[in-house]
């Protein structure tokens, strides 16, 4: 049985990382920033720390263990990560340098970071896919992925210094039941459900820019097999996890839509956009032999129904106080 400590395990990708896990029978300590109950597989012990806080962190690994998953971040969507980059980088920074250096002084064997593609530039749409090779020379289009570089180099840089075993994955968007779906901090999948969700058949929905930039999403299961894949293979290298289904944010709402069942129209409306495309190379992670089991049609009519579930959860229970 492997003692397993998962770090962020109170967000949307670290919960269904802790169910998986303790569905497999390992031993987990899963932490939390905010409690969060688990309706299903609940760890063997649940923390509750700010592991921005260097004494919660060696709090965090005490006992020693055979993996841990730091997925732990301050982050959201395009409208978060564009208004909170100072914020962002000095909580991230201060989480990742203090879980590190606790891995290292309690002897974890094998400790995997959840980094992002917003490592990468800019692309511009129809080029040429871009492998993890090209991270550098760096160039990232917001401070989130300035930080993930470092925080990239400071694991790798740490774990030669003390002899344990790290693995990098870059996340592309990832999206499914339970993430975010309103306050700020929700990602195009579930912010577009949730618009989806509250329109009737025929409105219009205000999408920014049109929707004109291009994008990939995994749906959350794939991703969780690619980051259990990539931790126990021998892979030392950072490694993109996505796959190859490259759709617009308007193709997005169509998908959305069409699941639905509404017929809609978008509204173009200010507001950030982020990169104007994204085009990653699969090549390192297929090669341990993953293949994405969802095509975004496959995934949005998993996520759309229980983000519609929330909508409609969540208006009537505001409609009664």
């Amino acid at each position: 049985m492997r003692r397993v400590l998962v770090c962020g395990a109170g967000g949307f990708i670290g919960a269904h990382l802790t169910r998986r896990l303790v569905r497999e029978g390992n031993w987990v300590r899963a932490v939390q920033h905010t409690p969060r109950p688990f309706d299903e597989h609940e760890p063997d012990e649940l923390l509750v720390a700010d592991l921005r806080d260097p004494d919660a962190c060696a709090k965090a690994v005490l006992g020693g263990f055979d993996e841990i998953y730091q997925l732990s971040a301050d982050m959201g969507g395009m409208e978060f990560i564009s208004a909170a980059e100072a914020e962002i980088m000095r909580n991230n920074a201060l989480i990742n340098t203090h879980m590190v250096e606790a891995a290292a002084e309690a002897g974890v064997d094998r400790y995997f970071f959840s980094s992002s593609v917003c490592v990468y530039r800019d692309m511009a749409p129809g080029e040429a896919a871009l492998t993890e090779d090209d991270c550098y020379p760096a160039q990232p289009d917001n401070e989130y992925g300035w930080e993930k570089i470092y925080a990239e180099r400071m694991l790798a840089a740490q774990a030669r210094t003390s002899g344990f075993t790290a693995r990098i994955g870059r996340f592309e968007n990832c999206y499914g039941p339970g993430s975010a779906w309103r306050g700020g901090r929700e990602k195009a999948p579930a912010a577009l459900s949730r618009k989806v969700a509250e329109a009737a058949s025929g409105d219009a929905i205000e999408v920014f820019g049109g929707g004109t930039t291009i994008r990939t999403f995994i749906y959350v299961d794939d991703l969780v097999d690619a980051v259990l894949l990539l931790m126990r293979s021998d892979e030392a290298r950072p490694t993109n996890i996505g796959n190859d289904e490259y759709v617009s944010i308007r193709e997005l709402v169509e998908t959305t839509a069409r699941v639905a069942g509404k017929d809609l129209s978008i509204t173009a409306v200010d507001g950030p956009l982020g990169v104007q495309s994204r085009h990653f190379s699969h090549e390192r992670i297929r090669a341990l032999g993953f293949e994405p089991r969802y095509t975004l049609a496959d995934g949005m009519a998993e996520t759309y129904p229980w983000v519609a579930a929330q909508v409609a959860a969540a208006a009537e229970t505001e409609g009664t106080t």
